[in-house]
Order: C-alpha cells, then structure tokens, then sequence
C-alpha cells in the first residue's frame, strides 16, 4: 500500500478500547489507520498495532507517518514494538513520529532497551540503522505538516491530568478526517472538525461505567472522577458531530467496549437524539470508506 492518488481513502479502526487492560473476550485498545490519498497515516500505537495494520493489508515497511495523541499507554505502548517490527519486516525509508512532548524520550529509552538485539541484527543481517530511520517532532496546536496533498492540523483538547493531548484533523484532496483523541466533552471541537466527511470521537456509556470500575476492581473513587471529568459521554460526542455537521460520526476508544450487558443498541440510543446522521459504532478491524 503506497501512496497513490487513485486509491479509495478509508479509516480502519484497529483499536477501539478504551484503557489499557485486555482480558479474555475484549477488544484492543486504540489505534487507527487512515489511508488518504493513498497514504498510510497511523493514528495512535495501542497494544496490537502491528497485527491490525498486517490485518488491513498494510506492509509494515511501508509505514512513513505516525501521529501519537497523548501520552496514555493504551495510545503509545506499542509505538516501540510497531517499528522495530516494521524494521524486521524491511523498514528502509524514513518514519517521522508527531507527538506530545517527552515522545522522543520514550523512543530514545526503547532504542536502548532494544540496543543487543538491534545491534545484532544490524552486525548479523545487515539491517539499516534503527536509530536512523525515526524522527520524532512534537505536536502543538495549529498545522502541524503538509506533505504532498496533505495537511495535519492539530488542537490542544482537554484531558486531565494530561496537558499535551491533542485532537487531529487530516485534509486531503478529496476528504477531511478527524480524530477527537481523548477529550472530556469539548464544545469547540465542532469547529475544528467543521464539515469533516468522518469525525472519529471517543465516547463512554453513562450506565455502564459503575459496573466498569466494580469490574477493575478500584479501591476508591479516583477511577470514576477520572472517566467522568476526562472523558465525553456518548450523547455529547452527537452534539458535537451535529455542530460540525460532519458527514459521518465513528464512536471510538469505547468506555465500555467489552461489557457483554451492552450492546450496540445501546451505543446507538444514546447517541440518536442528538445525531440523525450515518453512525459507526467502533469495532477493532472496522473499515470506513470515505
């Protein structure tokens, strides 16, 4: 998969979890592939990244552009293993990494965690050097790239206690992406994401979340004032789809996602007073035309 003008662009949800745990029966947590104009762009490196991109039909030595929201684990854990995967797989060509401040940390230290085995199979397979072939950029508000026929722009959301945690929006010759990331319900996000052919947005079910963290198995309430005040609650994520007047809404990062007592029917009636229009209820391996 290489960029090519003629291909159809989509988003595949590859992740749709919200959190970090999986247990038997859950999805993965978040990390999405969009291709636009024909090119792969990887938003968020969730656990399962690698397998969900292979999934999709993508070479993973064709990866070039990845775009790290925030830094929560279930967001960036396997942006270390995703590459150096890649790199296994015949990475020759250059990866430019955007994320919050402190991502070029993380890639530094997973280089030296990895430093005997990748030493080795520079020396023993004669391998490029890993090192060489990422860079990391921070992201900031406002545009943050273009390359070719597209254009990233980024906004600072709010999702506590985080600072650096952005919403994204990708523009191309023929469509207009966004990704919420991970938000407490954010009102002006409908302007970022004006009339966007497919607005990507986090989204919790209300009366599932006291059964999530009775489930986890928190001592206190610190999990549920979390949720509560960092998160957007599955009808506000509508009114936001409905302010930009996006063409289409994708409930991602699914608070609950793996609660068998709730199901679809249940994403779609709390979103429906608020969004008449196509909905998407995220599911891992989920393959969006646009």
């Amino acid at each position: 998969m290489t960029p090519n003008n003629a291909a159809r662009d989509f988003v595949a949800l590859l992740g749709t979890k919200g959190g970090p745990a999986i247990r038997p029966g859950s999805t993965n947590p978040t990390s999405s592939l969009l291709v636009i104009d024909g090119r792969p762009v990887i938003i968020d490196c969730g656990l399962g990244v690698a397998r969900g991109l292979v999934d999709q039909g993508l070479a993973l030595k064709d990866i070039g552009l990845i775009f790290i929201t925030h830094l929560h684990s279930d967001h960036y854990l396997d942006l270390g293993p995703l590459l150096h995967t890649a790199w296994t797989a015949g990475l020759e060509s250059p990866v430019i990494v955007y994320g919050p401040q402190g991502i070029g940390d993380y890639w530094k230290l997973f280089l030296q965690s990895m430093k005997a085995d990748i030493d080795l199979r520079i020396e023993d397979e004669g391998r490029p050097d890993l090192a060489g072939l990422v860079s990391c950029k921070t992201l900031d508000d406002g545009v943050v790239c273009n390359i070719g026929t597209l254009t990233v722009s980024a906004m600072r959301n709010e999702h506590p206690p985080l600072v650096d945690t952005f919403a994204l929006r990708f523009s191309g010759s023929r469509n207009d992406v966004v990704f919420s990331g991970d938000t407490a319900y954010l009102p002006r996000l409908a302007e970022f994401a004006a009339g966007a052919d497919l607005l990507v947005h986090e989204a919790m079910l209300a009366d599932a979340l006291e059964a999530l963290c009775r489930r986890i198995g928190n001592s206190d309430d610190r999990l549920m004032k979390h949720l509560l005040r960092s998160h957007t609650m599955a009808p506000d994520a509508g009114k936001i789809a409905s302010g930009a007047k996006a063409k289409a809404l994708a409930l991602n990062h699914l608070i609950p996602s793996d609660d068998p007592d709730f199901t679809i029917a249940h994403w779609r009636q709390a979103v429906a007073p608020h969004w008449p229009g196509t909905l998407h209820v995220g599911k891992d391996g989920m393959r969006i035309n646009l």
